[in-house]
């Protein structure tokens, strides 16, 4: 019998940089007591982004929410916009604030990104844009997305929140469509406790950006427009300086747990896991998602779920219920019964991955999911010899 994990294990856990480290970066803080409103901390972490995603075309903001609101407004996305329903919520969220009405359509069954099939169907007179989602880092189906909007002369626009150090054919994936939205909240691979960032193609939006994230000043004296207060701060922008630096090896980390799992789940039945990504597609193993087929697995997702909490293990049914099920999104007609985004969010489940967990706690994790494979088998096959016997006699 595997005993509980003393500690929780949670489905993730923020990278932290050196506690030393940090202070010595406090310290400039406290020296010049600029703690907002651009100041030299948050320079040189816009400086840093650039080099690493190889554009000056961004913008960093005080959460990834708020920086997608501030896209849609920025650039003028008005009527329908077609997206998924199988996203987290703020996606969604985003383009109510700016009275947009979201289209739902279906998402391809491999790695839950939009189906671009689904998308040319649903597109009407009134469509002005699709935003689409890197789901768990997956990247979309980019270059079809791109031919579909080109030829209906709408915007692309990615909600890239999970796909930090995402490279395709060996470009950042904030190159691709117009303009990619990135979070930088403490659960994701890359943090700055809270952040966002946008990456765009047109150079001119940035100015546009400054002055909606800083309620629309130009000046001292003049309001160009009704902004908001959407800026990252002095902290903030520390904590993503030195995050950024340990990026390679919280992902080499990652990738080694990610090994773990594909060896050891593909010896149980009912847990599946999405194909490996295309060689040319640089992943950054944000996520590790499984679907639990209850027939084969001899248990649903959710009794999985609540069971794995025995042993100390904390999952995430990531994303369940789709975005269109929740009470303020009902009303909103969806285009077709979306029949695979209702299957995957019913089988869904991420385990526990985070650069400090340990390999051998992995192991154990598949252990537990092992035991309880076989104990569900065990109990079926007991259940079904009384049945058999009654058949004898």
């Amino acid at each position: 019998m595997i005993p509980p994990f003393e500690k929780p294990i949670y489905v993730t856990r923020p990278f932290l940089p050196p506690f030393e480290e940090f202070c010595r970066g406090l310290q400039d803080i406290w020296d010049s007591r600029w703690l907002t409103n651009d100041g030299p901390v948050l320079k040189r972490f816009t400086r840093d982004l650039c080099s690493f995603f190889e554009t000056e075309n961004i913008c960093l903001f005080n959460n990834g929410t708020l920086a997608l609101q501030i896209a849609l407004q920025g650039m003028g996305i008005s009527g329908e916009v077609i997206t998924t329903p199988y996203t987290f919520v703020a996606t969604t969220h985003a383009l109510f604030w700016n009275k947009i009405r979201p289209v739902f359509v279906d998402i391809e069954p491999y790695h839950y990104t939009l189906d671009p099939d689904k998308v040319e169907a649903a597109i009407t007179p009134w469509t002005t844009a699709i935003l689409a989602v890197h789901v768990y880092g997956h990247p979309c189906k980019l270059n079809a997305l791109a031919d579909i909007a080109r030829r209906h002369n709408l915007r692309l626009i990615y909600d890239a929140a999970h796909a930090f150090g995402v490279k395709v054919g060996g470009r950042p994936i904030g190159h691709y469509g117009d303009l990619s939205m990135f979070s930088f909240h403490s659960t994701k691979l890359f943090h700055s406790v809270e952040g966002g960032m946008l990456l765009f193609r047109e150079a001119g939006l940035r100015g546009l950006f400054d002055y909606l994230k800083n309620f629309g000043f130009k000046n001292e004296v003049e309001v160009v427009m009704p902004g908001t207060n959407a800026k990252m701060n002095e902290v903030q922008a520390l904590m993503g300086i030195q995050n950024l630096k340990y990026l390679g090896q919280t992902i080499e980390k990652r990738k080694a747990i990610s090994a773990v799992y594909r060896k050891r789940l593909a010896e149980i039945p009912g847990i599946h896991m999405a194909p490996e990504l295309p060689a040319a597609v640089q992943y950054n193993y944000a996520y590790f998602p499984v679907e639990v087929d209850e027939q084969e697995f001899g248990m649903s997702r959710d009794a999985l779920y609540d069971k794995l909490k025995e042993w100390n293990v904390y999952t995430r049914r990531y994303f369940y219920p789709l975005i269109c099920d929740y009470p303020c999104y009902r009303s909103i007609p969806v285009n077709g019964s979306l029949p695979v985004a209702r299957r995957v969010a019913g089988r869904i489940l991420t385990l526990p991955i985070y650069d400090g967990l340990a390999l051998n706690d992995v192991e154990t994790i598949c252990d537990i999911l092992l035991g309880l494979h076989q104990s569900m088998r065990m109990q079926s096959a007991q259940a079904a010899m009384p049945a058999l016997a009654a058949v004898g006699r």
